[in-house]
């Protein structure tokens, strides 16, 4: 049996607690992993602590060799680390690969931006008085960062947090999800192999409160990244403090699908947008409103490509759709879809679970206050309402709580325009599904679908200081 203990200081800690890792496909177990206690979590900031002079202190060019030497043992590894996502997230093996060469580019994002942390002239002159004067800006890491990452995407999203991190010169303390630890800690064995400073990364797992209470309330810790939830997004806000923090929380993604829309092209787009992984991404394709020009045939011609998605073995090849990722889930997203039948909406598709595998579900007709629509269902479920045009859908993809990316699909250029201008969302795609991400891109919410911005540079930017330096020539 595998006994994985705690990443502190460079070096494997034993811990006081442990707890078994099962397989949520399977059942099987990976790994006895450890939990740490506040005092364990106070240690790897310690250790954070005492590394931000050597983190500080090398220079950029290092900080790049360091993460694009990571990224090059990462992709020599690809398939060793696909297939830990794969058992401990039930991943699909063709979805984990992906999030792997994701994260390889990640990293690689990461050691171009090591190099940009630039700042600007300020003209002082500009104002009276500041004759004789030059000022610039330059930026400085922030400090030790806490880092608190879901399962979802367990290589990827730590890397959207750690990458800009120590390409900024922090340190970090990683705490990752329950149920994905072993991802991050194979991530954390890479980067000492790769010549990182002991204490640069430390990653404790465990029990979300202990050891989020402790970085969120630390003296030490400068900054909180934070992917999850509203509620415990909510939280971590109210006692940070003065903390700086960056929340990228929950959603509902819809897409409005015009009437000139081509279905042969959007329809297979709109499959992958509500299905790959299980609905468990955070821009999941959750709502569509379809005009009712072509609704009849998109609804047809939906479900019968959700009835083909494959379910079952992650390890599968062809399989699109496994477990989720706990049993409570499954009781809950049945519970979701009977009420909304309760309500009035129609099983398109779906609507069954076998060994906790929900089948690919569509719903019609679901009215808006039904959770499977207003709330964020992490699942493969989608629910189609019918519209008149696109600006009646913009009102219903605006009527919701979350606010993180949006598509609309039409061929109208003045129709797309003005669809940007209205949507309340920190992404529009047009002509595409709003769960299209690449990670250099700008990426988060608006209402509570979070605070800040990821994507490296950007996050890399939340990550630093900005000093302002002023010499007077008189």
């Amino acid at each position: 049996m595998k006994k994985q203990h705690l990443f502190i200081g460079g070096k494997h800690t034993e811990s006081v607690r442990y707890t078994t890792l099962q397989a949520p496909y399977s059942g099987e177990t990976l790994a006895e992993v450890a939990s740490a206690s506040a005092e364990e979590t106070e240690a790897a900031v310690a250790a954070a602590v005492q590394a931000r002079q050597a983190m500080c202190q090398m220079p950029a060019h290092q900080r790049a060799d360091l993460l694009y030497k990571l990224s090059a043992m990462l992709e020599e590894r690809r398939e060793e680390a696909a297939r830990i996502v794969a058992l401990e997230a039930a991943k699909p093996i063709t979805a984990a690969r992906a999030e792997i060469d994701r994260t390889i580019e990640t990293y690689r994002f990461a050691a171009e931006e090591a190099k940009r942390l630039t700042g600007e002239t300020v003209p002082m002159d500009a104002a009276r008085g500041g004759e004789g004067r030059i000022g610039y800006t330059m930026r400085q890491p922030i400090g030790v960062i806490g880092a608190i990452t879901p399962f979802n995407f367990p290589m990827n999203l730590a890397a959207h947090k750690v990458g800009p991190a120590l390409a900024a010169g922090n340190t970090i303390v990683l705490k990752p999800a329950e149920q994905t630890p072993l991802s991050a800690y194979f991530i954390a064995n890479l980067f000492h192999e790769a010549g990182l400073p002991d204490g640069a990364l430390n990653v404790v797992s465990g029990d979300g409160k202990t050891i989020g209470d402790v970085l969120v309330q630390h003296p030490d810790v400068a900054y909180i990244t934070f992917t999850g939830s509203p509620a415990v997004g909510t939280g971590i806000r109210s006692k940070a403090g003065l903390k700086r923090v960056t929340l990228e929380l929950g959603s509902n993604a819809a897409v409005i699908i015009d009437k000139d829309a081509d279905l042969d092209k959007v329809i297979p787009r709109c499959v992958t947008g509500a299905f790959t992984y299980q609905g468990q991404v955070c821009i999941s394709l959750q709502r569509i409103y379809v005009h009712e020009a072509i609704a009849e045939n998109f609804i047809q011609r939906f479900a019968a490509a959700a009835e083909q998605v494959v379910i079952g073995d992650p390890l599968n090849e062809d399989t699109m759709v496994s477990a989720l990722i706990t049993s409570k889930d499954v009781k809950r997203t049945l519970e979701w879809i009977e009420e909304a039948k309760q309500a009035g909406a129609s099983v398109a598709v779906g609507g069954k679970a076998e060994a906790g595998v929900l089948r690919p579900t569509v719903l019609v007709n679901v009215p808006r206050e039904a959770k499977v629509s207003c709330q964020e269902v992490f699942a493969p479920i989608v629910v189609i309402n019918t519209v008149n045009s696109v600006e009646e859908g913009t009102k219903h993809v605006n009527d919701s709580m979350y606010g993180l990316q949006a598509g609309v699909f039409t061929n109208d250029i003045q129709t797309a325009l003005r669809a940007v201008d209205e949507i309340e969302a920190g992404g529009v795609m047009i002509n595409d599904i709003p769960t299209f991400r690449v990670d250099h891109m700008p990426y988060g919410g608006v209402k509570q679908s979070g605070i800040g911005r990821e994507g490296v540079k950007y996050a890399a930017e939340e990550m630093t200081e900005l000093k302002f330096v002023m010499f007077n020539k008189n």
